[in-house]
């Protein structure tokens, strides 16, 4: 089995800059850590590799410095990194990127071994669009099982997965065939510790670095800004709000101590007295359903 990981070198949100032209995020010189959603996913596909054999490859595309990124991954227990590096990749949007991604999946498969899974985080912090996996899943014609919250069972002689979805309407059991591509939910496993004997082996692994062409990307105006159809208009923080919050106090005689009841209604009252229309509203909203 062959478990590819696709993750995301992104700036530390605290620290992020915009560039005035192209309003695309300045990563020169901001401190960066792997996409936190992404890390749900290596744990899990190291859980399947642990479990059932095989090996786990981590895939990122960025500029050199994402190595680092990569090396992290290793010393998780990971068995191989690939960085997807080139001028052409710079300013990708969600289309871009899973095109160049897809590529360099395929491609993978062809040079190491063929792919069965690929997993992805559900999203990243720094464009939160959770398009690039569905859209590397498009590409390679693979069945997509987006926010899982865990794979429940693996047939690699009958060529099936079964995982848990999370939906609005509670937890959706699901089984398909492989290839496939899984986006992993927040919260569904704890990345593990790194062993002293993965740690050592990430810092002197060679990392295999892939340029577009390195990748089999021929057509690199599907690549970059050239490949991009976002346009990002402005970018901006929202304007602080002026109005504080305030503090509801309920009067101390609204009810007896230990009456949870009264008293959520006391507050309740207290609330719609502070804003008169907000009772109007949730009123015609409730007969509205």
């Amino acid at each position: 089995m062959h478990i590819v990981v696709c993750i995301k070198q992104v700036p530390d949100s605290a620290q992020i800059r915009v560039h005035p032209v192209t309003n695309t995020i300045m990563r020169q010189g901001v401190p960066t850590i792997i996409n936190p959603y992404d890390l749900f996913a290596i744990e899990e596909a190291l859980r399947l590799r642990d479990k059932h054999g095989g090996l786990v490859t981590i895939l990122t595309m960025g500029p050199p410095m994402a190595e680092e990124s990569l090396r992290k991954a290793l010393t998780f227990g990971a068995d191989r990194a690939v960085l997807l590096t080139d001028r052409f990749f710079a300013g990708s949007d969600t289309l871009a990127t899973s095109f160049a991604l897809a590529t360099a999946v395929k491609k993978i498969g062809e040079v190491f071994e063929p792919v069965d899974i690929v997993f992805t985080g559900k999203q990243t912090i720094d464009g939160d669009t959770a398009q690039v996996g569905p859209g590397i899943a498009k590409r390679l014609r693979l069945e997509q099982l987006t926010y899982v919250a865990g794979v429940t069972g693996l047939d690699l002689a009958g060529r099936t997965i079964e995982v848990e979805r999370r939906a609005e309407g509670g937890v959706q059991a699901l089984k398909t065939s492989l290839p496939c591509l899984i986006t992993m939910l927040e919260g569904t496993n704890e990345i593990r510790r790194g062993s002293m004997p993965d740690a050592l082996r990430a810092a002197r692994a060679e990392i295999v670095t892939w340029s577009a062409k390195d990748a089999g990307i021929e057509d690199v105006t599907r690549c970059g800004l050239r490949g991009s159809p976002t346009v990002v208009k402005r970018v901006f923080a929202p304007t602080p709000r002026s109005e504080k919050a305030k503090f509801v106090e309920v009067p101390k005689d609204a009810a007896k101590p230990g009456d949870k009841g009264a008293l959520a209604e006391a507050l309740v009252e207290s609330i719609f007295a502070h804003h008169p229309s907000l009772e109007a509203d949730i009123t015609t909203l409730a007969r509205g359903y």
